[in-house]
């Protein structure tokens, strides 16, 4: 199997699997969403609130918001040696404020500056003499769990081919039914601009009364593509995928 990159920022990763199987790619995506792990906040001791929301409802929204993540220092806390909490299975975090003011996740303050809430969430406003205090505690855990933990937004697809057969008689129908505008009429000839973006959707193909163009998804090759919500790079989250499958591989063979 192949693996090449597409296209690639602080939050996304688009890539391509050659020689692949729609099996693998699945499974990928699977392991992406339940069992990656990531740092979420689990556990919140309020000390005093006077804003116009529940404790419960402020707790709900500081767990889904994202926490920056590192892997090689965090346990999850029920294999860590220490087993009720400490610096390398729990980070401790607090906000304390007083309005009127917007309270954002970035006013959320974390014991190790690099393990911080991913900044600009809202979490609440607070009115004038209103005050919100609280201390909290994040953990490492699993989609599987709950989605507050998973560390991206996955999916796949069948990688495009697009074929123009010499029969084409350049009437435009196609051109002009393709939703994603990569089919153009150039030099007397129907080009494709670029036929990663096609969606399989066949409106083309629907469209020419001639039969002169074919789209099919190659079922050996597909594009992924992932976006993380922050708290790991997407290149951290495919490549802990890749390792978990194949934990997951060895055990089975072991079974075997």
């Amino acid at each position: 199997m192949e693996v090449k990159i597409l296209e690639r920022d602080k939050t996304s990763l688009s890539l391509v699997l050659c020689d692949a199987n729609a099996s693998f790619a699945n499974a990928i995506r699977r392991v992406i969403i339940s069992e990656v792990p990531t740092l979420a906040i689990e556990n919140v001791d309020f000390l005093e609130n006077t804003s116009s929301l529940y404790d419960e409802t402020i707790a709900h929204r500081l767990g889904l918001i994202p926490i920056k993540t590192d892997l090689e220092i965090f346990n999850f806390r029920e294999e860590c040696s220490c087993k009720n909490g400490c610096s390398r299975c729990t980070l401790k975090l607090s906000l304390s404020k007083e309005g009127p003011c917007v309270v954002y996740s970035q006013d959320i303050k974390s014991e190790d500056s690099k393990l911080k809430p991913i900044e600009g969430i809202l979490i609440l406003k607070l009115g004038k003499s209103q005050k919100i205090s609280l201390e909290a505690e994040a953990i490492l855990g699993t989609g599987k769990e709950h989605a507050k933990w998973q560390p991206a937004v996955i999916s796949y697809k069948y990688y495009p081919e697009i074929e123009i057969m010499d029969k084409c008689d350049l009437c435009g129908e196609c051109v002009t039914a393709c939703p994603r505008d990569i089919l153009s009429i150039e030099k007397k000839k129907v080009k494709i601009s670029d036929e990663k973006k096609c969606n399989l959707c066949n409106s083309c193909v629907e469209e020419c009364e001639l039969d002169a163009i074919k789209v099919r998804g190659n079922d050996k090759k597909f594009i992924i593509k992932i976006e993380s919500t922050g708290a790991l790079k997407p290149e951290e989250i495919f490549s802990k995928s890749c390792e978990i499958l194949q934990e997951k591989a060895k055990k089975l063979r072991g079974l075997l």
